[in-house]
């Protein structure tokens, strides 16, 4: 076998002419893989080779649409390599995924996507067809954003599936789809969607230059790209949102945004997302206005709870006792007798249990699953009032508290820091920590401004015509007239700045 003559810089050596040499190359680049498939025939009496990966093209499909109509293909005697090569390009329609390379980088790529190679003797470029047959995950139900009367269809690791999920919902020719590359090592495809006549080019081509600007090695998760669609890397928010739902997604395009779909996960992204949404849900749109706005102001108070209750109760408990009524308070004393550590040290610790908890609940198998709540609720935590370690009254907090932070699922990182923060500001400062502490996570939240549009939107600053979507939704009349769109928020505020 003739060794490869610069297996690092592989990627701009051009396919030779002579097959056998092409064919060692193939060998001494993939280091002769097992799963590397190469089967040599005389096609009207010339040397062909078909090259492709095992389990990743359909031998089926590769039967039907290479093998039979190379094998009944008969050319004159005095046929030329380039008569060969004329049929599979331009006489034949063998795909519908098809295209001519030239280079090893580029034969690669397609033969690990799924593409079959043919070659020809004396030709110095290959073909390549889309015969992908490797297995994927069914379409089911959305894991991480469940919703009552929305579809039931998610986003699957198949980037071609999630792309015509997206297409079943948008039969438009305004919605287009970009695909690129990134990865040196993996190569990973990924897919910029966006809505032509509403989506800016000025936000188009700032994704497209942040995506291009990517140089990892390889890219597995959405979570890989999204620090790069966010300047913010000191803010516990991003402006970036995750979805796995192809309604959320496209209804996010139709408000003028730009989605970013990558091979090899679920979850597609979204830029630029606002704070105001994460109270948002597609369901919002099949109930009745009044129950949105209940539900919404619900969702309110219970961020407000998961971030604020533990160390507000703290505060108050320590530092401002006078704020509770004469029985609750002698209660109070009664409970925090009886255990020996100081009251910031318990609910800390309790909280931290918590999230040991969570995060044993989340990581453990889903059959063994539901004992972690056992141990944790009946064992623990009775365990340890009765011990005298820690109140009743701070177990009460924290269960509300960790019920409270379960209403927005999409802010639980968030608010997990934050909590431990409050706890600690109250423990110190009493309610004036926590003051200056919210200061400081407002005036974060206002500064956000990654793709020209502040994640504060529509409050600060304030624009009269999203505003109303804050608590309320808007009816579907007032949606005929047309939809509020990113680009609103910037002309609102270029607006001001002139």
């Amino acid at each position: 076998m003739n060794s490869f003559p610069d297996y690092e810089n592989y990627r701009n050596i051009k396919i030779p002419s002579d097959i056998n040499l092409a064919l060692s190359h193939l060998r001494s680049i993939t280091g002769n893989t097992m799963d590397l498939n190469i089967m040599e025939a005389k096609v009207s009496d010339h040397h062909c080779a078909v090259v492709s990966i095992e389990a990743m093209a359909s031998t089926m499909t590769m039967g039907e649409l290479i093998f039979k109509p190379l094998c009944e293909l008969k050319l004159p005697e005095n046929s030329k390599p380039t008569d060969i090569f004329d049929y599979l390009t331009k006489e034949s329609l063998l795909s519908s995924e098809r295209a001519t390379v030239y280079d090893y980088g580029e034969v690669m790529v397609r033969l690990f996507s799924g593409f079959v190679l043919v070659l020809v003797n004396g030709i110095a470029s290959g073909q390549v067809y889309g015969v992908q047959g490797f297995d994927k995950r069914a379409i089911t139900e959305p894991t991480s954003d469940i919703n009552v009367l929305g579809g039931r269809d998610g986003f699957i690791e198949q980037i071609r599936t999630n792309i015509s999920l997206v297409r079943r919902r948008m039969k438009t020719p305004s919605l287009r789809f970009e695909l690129m590359r990134i990865g040196s090592q993996s190569n990973t495809d990924v897919c910029i969607a966006y809505m032509a006549d509403r989506a800016t080019p000025e936000l188009i081509e700032s994704v497209r230059r942040r995506l291009s600007s990517i140089k990892l090695e390889s890219v597995l998760t959405s979570g890989y790209v999204a620090p790069f669609l966010s300047k913010s890397k000191r803010s516990l928010f991003s402006c970036v949102q995750t979805t796995d739902r192809p309604d959320s997604f496209s209804a996010r395009l139709l408000e003028g945004k730009v989605g970013i779909i990558i091979d090899g996960t679920p979850f597609a992204l979204l830029v630029p997302s606002f704070f105001v949404e994460n109270f948002n849900t597609i369901d919002d749109y099949a109930n009745r206005p009044y129950y949105v706005f209940y539900i919404r102001l619900i969702k309110y108070v219970a961020f407000f709870l998961s971030v604020m209750l533990p160390g507000i109760y703290v505060a108050l408990a320590t530092f401002h006792s006078e704020t509770f009524t004469y029985k609750l308070l002698l209660s109070l004393v009664v409970s925090e007798q009886g255990t020996p550590y100081p009251l910031v040290f318990d609910i800390t610790i309790i909280t931290l249990m918590y999230e040991i908890l969570r995060e044993a609940g989340i990581r453990m198998p889903k059959n063994i699953g539901g004992a972690v709540s056992i141990v944790g609720g009946l064992i623990i935590g009775d365990a340890a009032v009765n011990s005298g370690l820690i109140s009743a009254p701070i177990l009460i907090i924290i269960g509300l508290t960790a019920t409270a932070s379960f209403v927005i699922p999409t802010l639980n990182q968030q608010t997990s820091i934050l909590r431990i923060v409050m706890i600690i500001a109250g423990g110190i400062s009493g309610l004036y920590g926590i003051s200056l502490v919210t200061t400081v996570l407002i005036a974060n939240i206002c500064s956000l401004d990654d793709i020209g549009i502040p994640y504060s939107a529509p409050v600060s600053p304030f624009f009269k015509k999203g505003i109303k979507n804050l608590l309320m939704r808007s009816g579907f009349h007032s949606l005929q007239r047309g939809k509020t769109l990113v680009s609103d928020f910037e002309a609102q505020k270029q607006q001001k700045e002139n």
